[in-house]
């Protein structure tokens, strides 16, 4: 591990080289397989059926399903440097429900506003935000007290979610499963996503900085409640935008970023893109394995990241521990 820390442009390398194999395989799992070769022909040289299927069906949901994974795992890394506390999640502090209550009310009574339905969804999640750091506020801001406001906030919403659920008969059972997508969907996300990416490319040492304590930065002029907002306001769109189009996935933001630091320490330039690729990476796996496993049915990822999640998750924790002791 020590080794992997010192090379860690290296560890991205592979990452992405890891990637692109499991891009492959993944839009070649199911009853239509093609070689590389054939579908590089049949994408840019000579129209093939069995390469025009996968294009139409499988291509946009493996792209939705890394694009999701990495903006859950960046909004979890991003909640983590603002709270300061590696338990900090959207999932966990409530965020995933207040967007996914308002992505569910926009389903329901505005379907014809599809394509502004992740910037309402965006609108949700900032409400949320914006009510669990009022509820916080007492003489300050506590990183704990957020949290716990957070997961109150969290099961009100989910037992809303339940209820409106419960009484409509228009609602699938399976929200949050990474099933059928077009590349309409592949459009939204990039829309939102891609801009953010880039944006935080200029954020690593605001990041790096945020990790310092709040008198420190005071004491060299910095601004560290601007910073706080604008990094929180990133990590709401991500979450956001995921929950629109993907539904609720946990454990993404919360795993991801704690595996991202094993491999390539604390510093932000380097944890940003580890952390991206490695939520792409996590979730295309989990949805690939769960429409091979019990084929022709599936599990969703949402499921196979709470049963895989969890176990990994407490491992996690168990290695931290032994390393600061």
């Amino acid at each position: 591990m020590k080794t992997i820390k010192k090379h860690p442009l290296l560890f991205i390398l592979s990452l992405f080289i890891l990637l692109c194999i499991s891009f492959f395989i993944a839009i070649n799992t199911g009853t239509i397989k093609v070689s590389f070769i054939q579908l590089l022909k049949g994408l840019f040289v000579e129209y093939n059926k069995d390469v025009a299927s996968i294009y139409q069906i499988r291509f946009p949901r493996v792209i939705v399903t890394m694009l999701v994974g990495c903006a859950l795992a960046l909004a979890g890394l991003l909640f983590q440097v603002v709270l300061k506390n590696p338990l900090a999640d959207p999932g966990i502090i409530g965020i995933s429900a207040g967007a996914q209550l308002v992505s569910l009310l926009v389903g329901i009574f505005l379907p014809d506003l599809y394509t502004i339905k992740p910037l309402l969804t965006c609108l949700g999640g900032l409400i949320t935000f914006i009510l669990i750091y009022s509820l916080s506020w007492k003489s300050g801001l506590k990183t704990i007290r957020i949290i716990l406001v957070g997961v109150a906030i969290h099961y009100t919403l989910t037992a809303i979610i339940s209820f409106i659920e419960s009484i409509s008969s228009s609602i699938s059972s399976s929200v949050d499963s990474v099933i059928l997508y077009t590349w309409n969907d592949v459009q939204l996300l990039m829309i939102y996503i891609l801009p953010i990416l880039i944006i935080l490319c200029f954020l690593t040492k605001a990041c790096d900085l945020l990790g310092l304590e709040d008198r420190t930065l005071l004491s060299l002029g910095i601004n560290v409640n601007l910073y706080r907002f604008i990094i929180s306001l990133l990590a709401v769109i991500l979450c956001s935008v995921s929950v629109a189009i993907a539904g609720v996935l946990s454990f993404v933001g919360l795993l991801v970023p704690h595996l991202a630091r094993l491999f390539v320490g604390n510093k932000h330039s380097y944890l940003i893109p580890t952390s991206g690729l490695l939520g792409a990476l996590v979730l295309l796996i989990a949805d690939t394995l769960g429409r091979v496993i019990i084929a022709p049915y599936e599990i969703t990822p949402a499921i196979l990241m709470a049963i895989i999640g969890g176990p990994l998750f407490i491992i996690l924790l168990k290695r931290s521990s032994v390393h600061e002791s």
